[in-house]
């Protein structure tokens, strides 16, 4: 029953990158039903998220990418609260994913690009990839803002 539990969490885990003490919770809560531990984290991490949000955003990154035919690139400044979540990959990684989103799909406005459907899972919006980002980081993330460019 242990060693269940244990793969239980160890998958959870490699999935959600939720810590250990939300992972136990939503087992506990969920009676070590995976699907059902899955969803309490998703649910449990966006309402971390919305807490997070008045908080302030002084670090992050700026990225850059440019479309395979040379085309089409984007810069983008994504922002939050500690130089060293900036310095992450998962952080890295969002950036990353946003400048690809603008690139592909064209958003007019950084609201317009929050509510688009995620050019990788089409179940997720923009804003919910972020607030997926910060239920992991633990900190505030905000899109401060894009520029596309066009040949």
């Amino acid at each position: 029953m242990v060693k269940a539990k244990l793969d239980l969490l160890k998958k959870l885990r490699n999935e959600t990158s939720a810590s250990i003490a939300d992972l136990r919770k939503a087992l506990e809560e969920t009676n070590n039903d995976y699907k059902k531990a899955l969803a309490w984290i998703k649910k449990h991490g966006i309402e971390k998220a919305g807490k997070k949000s008045d908080r302030q955003t002084t670090q992050g990154v700026i990225d850059a990418y440019v479309h395979q035919n040379g085309k089409v690139g984007v810069m983008i400044e994504l922002l939050c609260e500690t130089d060293f979540v900036a310095r992450t990959n998962e952080f890295k990684n969002l950036a990353h994913e946003i400048a690809m989103q603008v690139a592909a799909m064209k958003p007019s406005d950084v609201d317009s690009l929050l509510k688009q459907e995620y050019i990788r899972d089409s179940s997720l919006t923009i804003q919910d990839l972020i607030k997926r980002t910060i239920a992991k980081l633990g900190e505030n993330v905000v899109l401060k803002r894009f520029e596309r460019f066009e040949i």
